[in-house]
């Protein structure tokens, strides 16, 4: 990965060639930032540079053996943790999913979310966890000498999605970790990490890419025309991916704006079979799908509320959103918009929490006929 392929940044990618030519290379390292800015490419850059062995000015140069072995994912002394489902064959520890990651990172051009991990390995309805036992093979791959890099590197992609007993076994590591060996840490909620490690990592924010940047991206990979570009960026908010997602009409964003409608009118009738219905359909989407679904909706309402401001700069809704707002925007007020928030991000915490969802959403459902008419 080069610094060259990651979309905007260019602050970030200053900084870390910046520190890295002047010997200030941090043993343990957090990226963090919101959903689809490129946190995970720039992990996977800044370590193919450090690792190169005829760097240029600002960027790993390609050839050398380190970054061929770089851009195939499969260098000895780079190691990845991330997120993962207990299934047969005692898939416990990520090694057991290593070619398939490669596989779906390559696919994915390095942009992707844990959602679309999930759904590539058929997670079902399981939620993606780094397990106790990854503690013991993390510890086993940084006793091993360095093969032949410069640094051994561990990239933990999603560190908030471990296990509380495996990062408790990491601490000391990460703070006293061995010769050469790099933690990169890659969040999209680094306040869910523990704060011990939090504090154990120095922190690297990385904000939303800029329209303008995202812009030009879409237009030379995608071939559309500037307004459209231009319009998509906006909408994306930042997220490169989501920009992506916009563009090719993914099936997540109509299943979740048909069920949203849905939900709402249901909700608006007072219509218990249909709001029956909905809780069983939103039930067999699995967790994973469900929290982004509860996500989806507390961006649906916040963006539904802003557009009865008439400041249509800071509305962001595709056109099928919008069309549908005209009508369902003077529902949410001041009076129930605080209330529509906490029902949907309680509701999210109950599905984390393995709650029933048929009773969550069947509950959420509930309280919503009672807001939309406030």
């Amino acid at each position: 990965m080069f610094f060259r392929d990651i979309i905007g940044q260019n602050e970030v990618k200053e900084h870390l060639v910046s520190s890295a030519g002047k010997g200030f290379i941090p043993h343990a390292q957090l990226f963090c930032g919101p959903e689809g800015v490129g946190k995970f490419p720039l992990a996977l850059a800044y370590a193919q540079y450090l690792n190169c062995e005829n760097p240029t000015e600002g960027d790993s140069c390609g050839k050398c053996p380190s970054c061929v072995k770089y851009n195939h994912l499969a260098h000895p002394d780079l190691h990845f943790v991330f997120p993962i489902v207990k299934k047969a064959k005692k898939k416990e520890v990520c090694d057991d999913y290593i070619t398939d990651w490669r596989e779906f990172v390559k696919q994915q051009n390095y942009y992707f979310n844990l959602s679309q991990w999930l759904d590539y390995i058929d997670a079902e309805n399981s939620q993606g966890l780094i397990y106790a036992k990854e503690s013991e093979e993390i510890l086993r791959k940084l006793s091993l000498r360095i093969y032949e890099a410069k640094y051994k590197v561990m990239v933990i992609w999603l560190p908030e999605k471990m296990h509380e007993s495996c990062a408790n076994k990491l601490l000391k590591i990460i703070e006293e970790p061995t010769d050469n060996t790099l933690f990169i840490l890659v969040s999209d909620t680094p306040d869910n990490i523990i704060t011990t490690i939090q504090s154990r990592c120095q922190r690297i924010n990385i904000h939303g890419v800029s329209e303008s940047d995202i812009t030009q991206a879409l237009e030379s990979e995608y071939n559309i025309t500037q307004e459209d570009a231009v319009s998509v960026a906006h909408l994306s908010k930042g997220s490169y991916l989501k920009a992506v997602e916009t563009i090719s009409l993914n099936e997540e964003h109509k299943m979740f704006f048909n069920l949203f409608i849905q939900m709402m009118r249901a909700s608006y009738a007072r219509n218990i079979k249909e709001i029956k219905a909905i809780g069983n359909a939103l039930a067999a989407i699995g967790r994973e799908n469900q929290k982004s679904y509860l996500i989806y909706s507390q961006r649906m309402i916040r963006e539904y509320f802003v557009s009865n401001l008439s400041q249509p700069e800071m509305i962001y809704l595709a056109q099928d959103e919008a069309n549908f707002g005209i009508r369902f925007a003077p529902f949410i007020n001041e009076r129930n918009i605080i209330g529509f928030m906490d029902e949907l991000a309680l509701a999210e915490r109950h599905i984390e929490q393995n709650v029933n969802a048929k009773m969550v959403f069947f509950d959420l459902c509930l309280k919503i006929t009672m807001l939309i008419k406030q």
